[in-house]
C-alpha cells in the first residue's frame, strides 16, 4: 500500500515543484507540510504543484487548502500542474465562500456607528411588534365579526396544556408563598400581640398582589417559553411558510387559540392561587399561634372585599395578554436554526418577566392613585 508522499521534485526542464502522491485518506500516515515548506525556500514567487495520487478523501482536500493559505502568508502564487478534475471543483467550491466571524461585522466600524446600528435595529424591532400588534387586533375583530378561522380543537388543547396542567406547580408555588407571607408577617405582629391580623395581610397580599403575580411568573416560564418554543421550531421548519403559502393566516391558526386559552385559564389559576395561599397563611397561624379555622376565616372575610378580588383578577387577565402576546411575538420572529430558537426562547421569557412586573407597578401606582 503506497503512502501518503510530499516531497519536492525536478521535470525534465530543470524546474522544481511540490509534487503530492501516494494514498491521502484518512488512516494514512501523512508528512508534515510546515517541514517540508521550511525545508526548500528557493521557489522564487511562485509554487508549482502538481498533485498525482492514487487515493483520495477529505484529508487531501485539507492538505490543499491549508497549502492554499500558507502560500497566502507568505506571497506565493499556486501553480496547479496537476490537478485531478473533482479535487479542482472542491476546492472552487470551498474557495467561493470563505468562513468568517458572526460577529465580525458588528464589531467593525467606530462608536457613532455601533450605535447607530443600535438604533436602527431598536426600530426595526419596534416596528414589527406594532405591526403584529396590529395584525392581532384585526384577528380578534374578525373573531367577533365570526369571520375567524379559529379552530375550536386547537383552543381546546392549548386551554388543557395551559390551564389543568399547570395545576400542580401553581398549587405548590401560591401554598408556599402564602406560607412565606405569614411567617414574614407573623413574626413582626407577634410583638404587638396581633397575630390573629396574619389572616388580613394574607388575605389582602394573595388576592390583591401575590396570587396574580406568581402565577404569572409560573405562566411566563412555563407557557410562555413553550408558545416562543413551538412557534420557533416552526419558523425554523418552514411550517409557517407552508401554512402562507397554502393561503391559512399563521395568526388565527396560531396565536389566537394560545392567547384565547390563557385569557380563560390565567382568572381560574388566580383565583385557585389566592385560596390556596391563604390555605398557606392558616397553616402558620394554626400551626405556630393557635389560632382557629373559624377565626382565621372570619378575619380574611372581614378584610376582603369585591374590589381587592376584581383588581387580582383584572390584573390577571393583563398578565395572560402580555404572556401570549410576547411569547408568540418572540416565536414567530424566531431565525431558522436552532440557536435561535434558543435565543429567541430566552428573550421570550426575560422580556415576559419584565412585562410582568412593569405593568404591575403601574397598575398598583394607579390603583393607590385613585383610592381603589
Amino acid at each position: 500500500m503506497d503512502a501518503a508522499e510530499l516531497r519536492w521534485q525536478e521535470d525534465k526542464q530543470g524546474r522544481t515543484h511540490l509534487c503530492v502522491s501516494g494514498q491521502w485518506t484518512l488512516h494514512a500516515r501523512k508528512p508534515d507540510l510546515l517541514a517540508v515548506l521550511d525545508a526548500y525556500s528557493a521557489v522564487g514567487a511562485e509554487l508549482p504543484v502538481r498533485v498525482a495520487v492514487s487515493a483520495w478523501d477529505s484529508s487531501l482536500l485539507a492538505l490543499l487548502r491549508r497549502l492554499q493559505r500558507l502560500a497566502g502568508e507568505r506571497r506565493l502564487e499556486l501553480h496547479w500542474l496537476e490537478l485531478p478534475h473533482d479535487v479542482e471543483r472542491l476546492l472552487q467550491m470551498g474557495s467561493a465562500h470563505p468562513i468568517q466571524a458572526a460577529d465580525q461585522p458588528n464589531a467593525s466600524g467606530n462608536l457613532p456607528t455601533r450605535l447607530g446600528q443600535g438604533f436602527l435595529g431598536q426600530l426595526t424591532t419596534l416596528a414589527n411588534s406594532c405591526t403584529f400588534l396590529g395584525e392581532i387586533c384585526l384577528a380578534l375583530l374578525r373573531l367577533l365579526q365570526g369571520r375567524s378561522r379559529l379552530r375550536a380543537g386547537d383552543f381546546w388543547l392549548a386551554l388543557q396544556a395551559c390551564g389543568p396542567g399547570a395545576l400542580p406547580i401553581v398549587a405548590l408555588i401560591a401554598t408556599l408563598v402564602g406560607l412565606i407571607l405569614a411567617f414574614v408577617g407573623a413574626a413582626q405582629l407577634e410583638a404587638f400581640g396581633a397575630q390573629l391580623y396574619i389572616a388580613n395581610m394574607v388575605a389582602i397580599g394573595m388576592t390583591r398582589e401575590m396570587g396574580a403575580l406568581m402565577t404569572a411568573v409560573i405562566m411566563a416560564g412555563r407557557t410562555g417559553a413553550a408558545y416562543a418554543a413551538e412557534l420557533g421550531s416552526m419558523q425554523a421548519n418552514e411550517e409557517i411558510d407552508a401554512l402562507k403559502t397554502f393561503g391559512f393566516p399563521p395568526l388565527e391558526f396560531l396565536v389566537l387559540p394560545r392567547l384565547l386559552a390563557l385569557l380563560v385559564a390565567m382568572p381560574l389559576l388566580c383565583v385557585f392561587a389566592d385560596a390556596l395561599g391563604i390555605l398557606g397563611g392558616f397553616i402558620i397561624g394554626a400551626g405556630l399561634f393557635d389560632i382557629s379555622a373559624t377565626q382565621y376565616l372570619n378575619q380574611s372575610l372581614e378584610m376582603l372585599s369585591l374590589t381587592d378580588f376584581l383588581l387580582g383578577i383584572f390584573k390577571s387577565l393583563v398578565f395572560a395578554v402580555l404572556i401570549g402576546l410576547i411569547g408568540c411575538h418572540y416565536g414567530l420572529a424566531s431565525g431558522r436554526n436552532a440557536q435561535a430558537v434558543g435565543q429567541a426562547t430566552t428573550r421570550a421569557v426575560v422580556s415576559i418577566i419584565v412585562a410582568l412586573v412593569v405593568s404591575d407597578a403601574l397598575i398598583t401606582l394607579i390603583c393607590t392613585q385613585l383610592g381603589i
